[in-house]
């Protein structure tokens, strides 16, 4: 193989994995760090520098960071990287003197959002202080989106996220709430610079053509319309018995919420098996807190009405078979189940609807009815219109929307000022020696044994009885800083260096994971075949060094490093360094100067 070139910006960022698997990349050890340290503030602003609703997406994020954490390969649980987040949110003073400044002389460019969501959000927090001038359109009558619409208040306060939309209004956003665009023409006839589309997936799957629909209609319900509905207080009350179908997050969101407001026998019902629900596990464990039962294998066969009212469900039993290639297939069992209901919450999967998009003004549309978008740019067919969010690519999650948002605002910021949406720069880098001496670090990485801790939970039945009250209570300061503890600071990386390394096999003696290898060199699968602890996990790179003077070459398998340092405090000639490893994304406005150097 050859050597590894590690000026590569993305070699590095693949190594800390939970910042990798992030979609906004957020730089996730040196947040943690700082909590630990007790610095809320700046691991909150750190935080919203990526993903910019730290609050929210402390309490909600679908957490892709924490399948990826290093933890999780020497523990049976992740480092609660998620919780950590809402800690920074939690504790953090008063940031309104460290966000952006907003110039009062505008750079002359208009750009209309339309969606007042986590994307278009994120592309108003960039734009804006570069001096643009941004109009936000809106059908609700606040912003914040699904945000505010989809998930209940008992996971994310109204007061946290009104926080933090705020601070994003606050830079002189001009708002057009309680406003539904009906024709995106007419926005362009307005003659604006840009248009950012971050409408998400507004439309909720229906079982229409199931029989009984039409006749129990009244209280057949549309899950995401439903819960809009109780999040703006038009709808306050549900039946007794409520059953909910559908396996996702907004079916477990849908079923606590009607436990709140009235519902005394809910039950969610789910066609797969329980072990392939798509809701996430943490939601599900909630669920089942909350002794709402989930009955799985149950395939919706009729509304049941009485008299022109529901009074229940025909449900047909389903038993999962898998072909060859792990495919599944529902069969019949021919089994029917009767289940009793006053009211259904259909909670089956959201869909994107356009209708509002003419067809005659350069947007081409694909499959599903979607829009065509680059996925780099965030650009459709006409050039003046982005898309983000849900709205660009289908249902997704904030986290998402939020990278998109970023990505977006980089497009439109090159459009405006003529250069090429497609010359981008690449990610702010930087490789900073830890080692301030013999013996001497400027960090602790010890692999620590503490298990992941638990975050406590407000009394059930208080819980239950409060539609507002928030169920998780966070970590307190302690729990905090033990849980940060966990963290293996995967930034701080091992970086060789080939002269000055003496071959002793030091480092090897010392790696509490066997690592480390000095072998002959050879093709990566040969290598990963030979070396001391077999590298089977191929979308994690090996780290090899140039000949040595044996003629052998150092081989590290990322997949299993520690970063626990003791190769660099053991080597004699400091062949081996700990060195933090910074990757910021960059966002709009940064480096323009060079992208116009790279346009020309």
């Amino acid at each position: 193989m050859k050597p590894t070139d590690i000026e590569n910006p993305e070699y590095f960022h693949k190594v800390v994995d939970c910042q990798y698997a992030c979609p906004a990349h957020t730089p996730v050890p040196e947040y943690i760090r700082l909590i630990a340290r007790g610095r809320y503030s700046d691991a909150y602003m750190l935080n919203w520098e990526s993903n910019v609703f730290p609050g929210v997406l402390g309490r909600t994020c679908d957490r892709p960071c924490e399948p990826a954490c290093r933890r999780g390969r020497v523990d049976e649980e992740p480092v609660a990287i998620c919780r950590l987040k809402r800690v920074a949110a939690d504790f953090k003073e008063d940031i309104k003197d460290r966000l952006p400044s907003i110039p009062e002389k505008k750079n002359g460019k208009r750009i209309a959002l339309i969606g007042a969501g986590p994307a278009s959000l994120t592309v108003a927090r960039d734009l804006a202080p570069l001096g643009y001038e941004i109009e936000l359109y809106d059908a609700q009558i606040k912003g914040g989106g699904f945000m505010r619409s989809q998930i209940p208040s008992f996971r994310l306060p109204e007061t946290v996220l009104d926080e933090e939309v705020n601070y994003i209004l606050d830079m002189g956003i001009s708002t057009h709430f309680d406003h539904y665009v009906s024709s995106l023409k007419e926005i362009l006839d307005k003659d604006y610079d840009a248009v950012f589309i971050g409408t998400g997936a507004p439309q909720g799957r229906d079982l229409k053509k199931l029989p009984g629909r039409e006749a129990g209609d009244a209280n057949i319900h549309v899950g995401i319309e439903w819960l809009a509905n109780v999040a703006f207080e038009h709808t306050k009350s549900i039946g007794e018995k409520v059953l909910v179908l559908g396996g996702g997050n907004t079916a477990m969101d849908c079923c606590r919420t009607s436990k709140r407001i009235g519902g005394k026998d809910v039950r969610v019902v789910v066609r797969s098996p329980k072990s392939e629900m798509k809701a996430s596990p943490w939601e599900i464990e909630d669920t089942e807190h909350e002794d709402i039962p989930i009955y799985e294998n149950h395939s919706p066969k009729e509304f049941v009405t009485e008299n022109g009212k529901l009074v229940g469900m025909n449900f047909e039993k389903v038993e999962a078979e898998y072909d060859e290639n792990g495919k599944r297939s529902l069969k019949p069992t021919g089994e029917i189940v009767f289940m009793e209901c006053d009211d259904v919450l259909m909670a089956i999967g959201q869909e994107n609807a356009f209708p509002w998009i003419e067809r005659d003004i350069g947007i081409e549309f694909g499959e599903w009815d979607m829009p065509v978008v680059d996925e780099t740019t965030f650009q459709s067919t006409n050039a003046k219109v982005f898309f983000g969010g849900d709205a660009a690519f289908g249902p997704e999650n904030v986290i998402t929307a939020v990278a998109h948002g970023h990505q977006a605002a980089v497009s439109i910021d090159l459009m405006c000022n003529g250069i090429d949406v497609k010359e981008r720069l690449e990610p702010g880098t930087n490789l900073v020696t830890q080692k301030m001496g013999f013996h001497e670090w400027t960090y602790d990485s010890p692999v620590t044994d503490d298990d992941r801790f638990v975050v406590p939970l407000a009394d059930k039945i208080k819980s239950l009885s409060d539609r507002k009250m928030e169920v998780e209570l966070g970590f307190d300061l302690e729990q905090a800083y033990n849980e940060a503890q966990r963290c293996l600071n995967c930034d701080v990386q091992t970086v060789f260096t080939t002269d000055k390394c003496i071959e002793c096999d030091a480092c090897i003696d010392i790696c509490p994971t066997d690592c480390i290898n000095f072998i002959q060199n050879g093709d990566e699968d040969d290598l990963r075949s030979r070396l001391k602890a077999p590298a089977d996990n191929k979308e994690q790179d090996l780290y090899v060094s140039s000949d040595l003077k044996t003629g052998r070459v150092m081989v590290k398998d990322e997949n299993v490093c520690l970063h626990c340092g003791l190769c660099a405090e053991r080597c004699p000639t400091t062949a081996w360094d700990m060195q933090k490893y910074l990757y910021n994304v960059t966002k709009a406005g940064k480096g323009k100067e060079a992208g116009k150097a790279c346009a020309k």
